[in-house]
């Protein structure tokens, strides 16, 4: 079945695993605990991830599954999948707990090694940024569709850089190396400002930092769908399913591809052993 025919069934499954979230978010009633990288997790984001493995499963058996709230699959067993789901039950997890709202679910469709279904679904504002390799980017609220498109940008105008609510600017601005005038918009969850350059609202995000596969995955092929790219941190592609481990090098999502970005970004190599 090709992706166009599936993306309608998981927008809804995506939205179920969305308000089974919301739920909990409104009642305020979770348990919070740490992962072994003393990240949180919550009792939210397994609600979430037994919706979507549920339902996935039972809609699509034959098409494994990653995410980041189970018990991960080595590389030997998976390498040869050709197709498989890749989730984030919540990307945000800490704007849940701070209470910004600005949470969301994740799910790409993985072919070949590379994303070409992703759909993210913003609960607090029932709202979705989908697409599908080829056909668009596309988001949805209750006003309609759009189609999602990155913003042209003036060579005097500044640049808008998506940044993190919590992480200090200058753990991003230490990569800046242009003259050019630049703005700051702050938002949460990665996914979420990967969307914001998606659909013009910011011209760059620049993530410094660990991150999974599953972050990067439903974003990738909504931005390249927009006319953007998503690279690592020295200007090359991002990989899927190639390592044991699926954690990303620090990546920068592009928007318009006739701005001079390495004349703006200064290049640096992850610290990080990935």
């Amino acid at each position: 079945m090709h992706a166009l025919e599936m993306l309608e069934d998981v927008k809804v499954i995506a939205q179920k695993a969305g308000h089974a979230i919301l739920e909990i978010y409104q009642h305020k009633d979770y348990e919070q605990f740490s992962k072994d990288d003393n990240s949180p997790v919550t009792t939210a984001d397994y609600a979430s991830n037994d919706v979507l493995m549920t339902e996935l499963e039972e809609l699509y058996p034959d098409i494994p599954i990653i995410s980041e709230e189970t018990a991960h699959v080595s590389l030997n067993a998976r390498k040869n999948w050709q197709r498989y789901w890749l989730l984030d039950p919540m990307d945000g997890t800490q704007e849940f707990i701070s209470r910004s709202g600005d949470f969301a679910v994740c799910i790409a469709l993985v072919e070949n090694g590379w994303p070409v279904m992703g759909i993210i679904y913003w609960p607090i504002k029932d709202s979705f940024y989908y697409a599908v390799a080829g056909h668009g980017a596309y988001k949805q609220t209750d006003k309609g569709i759009t189609r999602l498109a990155v913003a042209h940008r003036q060579p005097d105008e500044p640049i808008r850089f998506a940044v993190s609510r919590v992480q200090k600017l200058t753990t991003l601005t230490q990569y800046l190396k242009s003259e050019r005038p630049t703005e700051f918009i702050k938002l949460g969850s990665c996914s979420l400002k990967s969307c914001f350059v998606a659909e013009g609202k910011a011209d760059c995000y620049l993530r410094v930092g660990p991150t999974g596969e599953w972050d990067t995955g439903a974003p990738h092929v909504i931005v390249e769908e927009a006319g953007g790219r998503i690279l690592d941190s020295e200007f090359n592609g991002l990989s899927y399913n190639q390592r044991e481990t699926f954690d990303n090098p620090d990546f920068m999502v592009l928007g318009e591809q006739s701005i001079g970005w390495r004349d703006i970004i200064k290049p640096h190599r992850t610290e990080r052993d990935i």
